[in-house]
């Protein structure tokens, strides 16, 4: 499976949600609302998720191991910093 296509489409300078990125593999499907968030000590991703009734958050769509998370989250994050640092600093919406 090949990422075709990453579009960052809403960054935010406050807060701990960062940004809000879609992702296409194999031009073929997508996954909307990943978001990209500022932990203690680094930035990581979160996967689009639902609040279910007992109040849990449970993940619509992830990744099943740890080496496609690892290089989904690799491929978010290089094109977050790439559109930040194209983006003027009080302009927070692509």
């Amino acid at each position: 499976m090949t990422i075709t296509d990453i579009k960052v489409r809403k960054i935010n300078a406050k807060g701990r949600m960062k940004a809000v990125v879609s992702v296409t593999f194999d031009d073929a499907f997508v996954v909307h609302d990943i978001k990209v968030i500022e932990g203690q000590e680094k930035l990581f991703i979160a996967m689009p998720s639902i609040k279910t009734p007992d109040g849990e958050f449970k993940d619509i769509a992830h990744p099943i191991n740890s080496e496609m998370r690892e290089m989904l989250q690799t491929a978010i994050l290089d094109k977050y910093e790439e559109i930040k640092a194209e983006t003027p600093e009080e302009e927070t919406e692509i």
